[in-house]
């Protein structure tokens, strides 16, 4: 062959090549910035489901990468030597994606890690637990992300309606405890199917969507809703997301039921005797949308009972000109921190037993490290609350103590599991070290 003619052909392809190469090198080099800036700031716990690669498996094809849908706000994934890495553990939220989209099997979704277990009830496919009829669905179940969250919900009622646990005109087929996003894709479901039901909420439509601080924003993706359709919110806020499921209840007549808090589920016969602070329900089947942590955790120090003290924020801008000291690490702590910073007047402490936020996604750190140039948020890692007087709190951080001047105090320490409930209605829960 001419050499000129070879020449002809073989440019196009080395150019492709050094394209190639150089798009290797840049993203194995974004990839390695981003894995380590995560390792160096402690952010290396993924906070639930998660994927785990097969590095046998893995080809680096980078659709794991693509696919997923926190991109490109967060860089969950990457390519590391050719082989895809989970690089920003802290801001995976279990979307699933990757797995999907992975055309050579290699991703695994897994709950916990070698030295972080999770606790999670033991369910079977159908979302039923060891108790027979006692079903979980949603944040209880591991699934805190709303859309896995709706959709479980209606996929357990629809393992309900196949069931023969019904028993027409004798009891109710389904009690749905909890109104977040698994009770109501379930109350919907229940009712598309033509199944008798009652839904009860401790507190108020929407559950652990209705305890986020006001106008933070809720990322989900399009679901499919009995009755209802497809609903799509990329990006939205709170009180929009609560706006549009009030008028899906009220357009449905779904019989939720709120500020009615579930005492106790006693097995009977076949079926249940629920009992609640305001009534008692007999059913078929029982299905458990409640949230992980629906007792806040507390601190048990002196002046924790003064009434300036509460465990969630509801609305910012009720602390303008206050001295304010938010104490935890994770992404509620944070984002309380930082709209309260936001707000004029106002200083904010945020307090931490921990050295580095692990647990926060990086766009809340980003909030309180910009708040903290600002001059207006203090942040005291490694340290704890000592005393709770009414006009100051001290600190406790190296053996040292820290006034400060306070008028308002968030707790943000995360909640009490509700094993002691699953235990007493007999549910067997499991601690997950990296297992699906």
């Amino acid at each position: 062959m001419d050499l000129s003619l070879l020449a002809v052909y073989a440019a196009p392809l080395l150019l492709i090549f050094a394209w190639y190469l150089r798009r290797h090198i840049r993203v194995d080099r974004h990839s390695r910035a981003v894995h380590q800036e995560h390792k160096e700031a402690g952010l290396v716990e993924p906070a639930s489901l998660h994927p785990v690669i097969d590095p046998v498996r893995c080809l680096g094809c980078g659709a794991c990468v693509k696919a997923c849908p926190e991109q490109p706000e967060h860089h969950v994934l990457g390519i590391i030597d050719g082989k895809a890495q989970l690089i920003g553990p802290t801001d995976c939220i279990g979307h699933g994606a990757c797995k999907a989209a992975c055309p050579f099997d290699a991703i695994s979704l897994v709950f916990g890690t070698e030295s972080r277990g999770l606790d999670l009830p033991v369910l079977n496919a159908s979302f039923e637990s060891n108790v027979p009829g006692l079903y979980i669905a949603g944040e209880l179940g591991g699934m805190g992300l709303i859309r896995n969250a709706l959709t479980q919900g209606r996929q357990a009622i629809e393992a309900i309606a196949k069931s023969n646990r019904r028993a027409p005109g004798k009891r109710l087929d389904v009690l749905i405890v909890g109104a977040g996003p698994a009770g109501m894709a379930a109350a919907l479901t229940a009712k598309a199917l033509n199944l008798t039901y009652r839904c009860v909420e401790q507190e108020s439509l929407g559950g652990c969507v209705y305890k986020y601080p006001r106008g933070k924003l809720v990322m989900t993706a399009p679901v499919e809703l009995p009755l209802v359709g497809k609903l799509f919110f990329r990006q939205t806020s709170k009180e929009h997301l609560l706006g549009v499921w009030t008028e899906i209840m009220k357009d449905h007549q779904l019989r939720i039921q709120v500020d009615e808090r579930i005492e106790n589920i006693e097995q009977d016969g076949d079926g249940f005797v629920v009992r609640s602070s305001k009534a008692a329900y007999r059913a078929s089947t029982v299905l458990l949308s409640i949230g992980r942590r629906g007792t806040p955790r507390k601190l048990a120090v002196p002046g924790e009972e003064l009434p300036k003290v509460v465990y969630r924020l509801i609305d910012p801008d009720q602390y303008i000109g206050q001295d304010v000291l938010v104490v935890g690490g994770g992404d509620s702590a944070l984002e309380a921190a930082a709209s309260i910073a936001e707000v004029q007047g106002t200083q904010v402490t945020l307090s931490y037993r921990g050295d580095a936020f692990g647990r926060a996604k990086q766009k809340n750190r980003q909030r309180v490290a910009q708040a903290a140039d600002r001059g207006n948020l203090k942040v005291v890692l490694s340290s704890s609350v000592s005393h709770i007087h009414p006009d100051l709190v001290i600190l406790e951080q190296g053996g040292k103590q820290l006034e400060i001047p306070n008028r308002a105090v968030i707790v943000s320490a995360g909640g009490v599991l509700p094993n002691e409930f699953l235990t007493k209605v007999g549910i067997r829960v499991e601690t997950k070290y990296g297992t699906a």
